[in-house]
């Protein structure tokens, strides 16, 4: 019987994490064994955390916060140790359909590195709460597979913000998976490595994905599993200076890395701008890039 492991991370969410770990324990388990792995990545305070009958959690208490890519990288490290056969990477603040981990077991093969699921917008999270008709919060997308932009070094994914109606409902191959919500096989860390720790937080999940390409594998998007998003409930919401600071350090260590010349070549110009014009973190963010202060960087 094959052993999956759900690791997920915790900082200082402990309700959001209460409600996915429910969630996952209400999944349909047919003929794997489920358990969860959830790293607290917020050592100022103890995690603590009720019981599921139908679920074991082991909770690691890191001593420092990693970050989503170290506290990642330390959940995947228990499952492997311990036997797991997939990995299902997850945020905290999703909502699971009971059926989303056997659909995507059903999706993997060997030819496939990862696979990721449809991910809505959970009701009261979308961007543009008032664009919507009642009936269709919870079938707004947040993600229905990633394309990459190697021209303007972005990456996007497909349909977010349009209600589902069957559009993306067909099983393909995708540039990247998000971090968020994907399954990867224990073969596929074993060849292409853990999550950079270089990235602390954002574009770490795509630079993996890279890697996971050029080692052959496949990067998949599973339609008939999907699951809610509350989007940016760990991060103090879109547009933060959190993220400004880490998504656009962490895009110039990206694009470097991976994007064609003359992409590289606007990069620089842009981060020049940002350095005169940009907001104060993202002025920040450029100067660590150069300075090479990776890792968690200057932010506080």
């Amino acid at each position: 019987m094959q052993s999956i492991s759900v690791s997920i991370i915790d900082f200082n969410g402990r309700e959001n994490t209460i409600d996915c770990l429910k969630s996952i324990s209400e999944s349909s388990k047919d003929d794997f064994e489920l358990n969860a792995v959830v790293i607290n990545n917020f050592p100022q305070k103890k995690l603590d955390l009720p019981a599921f009958s139908n679920l074991k959690i082991k909770i690691i208490e890191n001593e420092k916060n990693l970050g989503f890519a170290g506290g990642q990288n330390v959940g995947i490290k228990y499952a492997l140790a311990n036997g797991a056969d997939y990995i299902l990477v997850l945020n905290n603040d999703t909502v699971i359909d009971k059926n989303l981990v056997s659909e995507l077991i059903k999706a993997a093969n060997s030819g496939i590195g990862i696979i990721a699921p449809k991910i809505y917008f959970a009701k009261g999270f979308e961007y543009h709460k008032d664009r919507y008709k009642k009936e269709d919060l919870g079938k707004v997308f947040w993600f229905a597979g990633g394309k990459m932009d190697w021209n303007n070094v972005i990456g996007h994914h497909r349909g977010v913000d349009d209600v589902d109606h069957g559009q993306y409902d067909k099983e393909e191959e995708i540039d990247f998976a998000s971090g968020c919500a994907m399954l990867v096989g224990r073969e596929v860390f074993e060849k292409a490595g853990l999550f950079d720790g270089k990235y602390f937080l954002y574009y770490e999940d795509n630079d993996l994905c890279q890697r996971v390409r050029k080692t052959g594998f496949k990067i998949m998007y599973s339609p008939k599993a999907f699951m809610w998003h509350k989007n940016a409930g760990s991060v103090g919401g879109s547009g933060s200076s959190l993220q400004d600071y880490y998504i656009t350090r962490n895009r110039m260590l990206f694009g470097m890395k991976y994007a064609p010349l003359r992409s590289k070549l606007s990069l620089i110009r842009e981060s020049l701008n940002l350095l005169l014009s940009g907001r104060p973190w993202q002025k920040k963010g450029i100067g660590d890039f150069y300075l090479g202060r990776l890792g968690k960087g200057s932010y506080e």
